[in-house]
């Protein structure tokens, strides 16, 4: 199971959610620098991409929080 891979690896939840919302920072960072650089479509399509990343992040976030739930049977 990849939730207790990454538990054992000693990711929390914690870790999870702060990446999910560095992802949304970067996504604006990543997408203001290439507006400046690059032409405006290709600008959108790189923040879209890095902004992606930040469901999946959370969803980790949860699937950690619920794993680390001192209620949670022990399996």
């Amino acid at each position: 199971m990849i939730v207790k891979k990454l538990h054992d690896a000693g990711v929390t939840s914690e870790h999870a959610y702060l990446a999910g919302t560095a992802s949304i920072g970067l996504s604006l960072v990543s997408w203001l620098t290439s507006s400046r650089t690059d032409d405006l479509e290709r600008a959108d399509r790189w923040g879209i991409f890095v902004g992606e990343w930040a469901p999946t992040f959370f969803a980790l976030g949860l699937a950690l929080a619920n794993y680390e739930d001192p209620r949670r049977p022990a399996a």
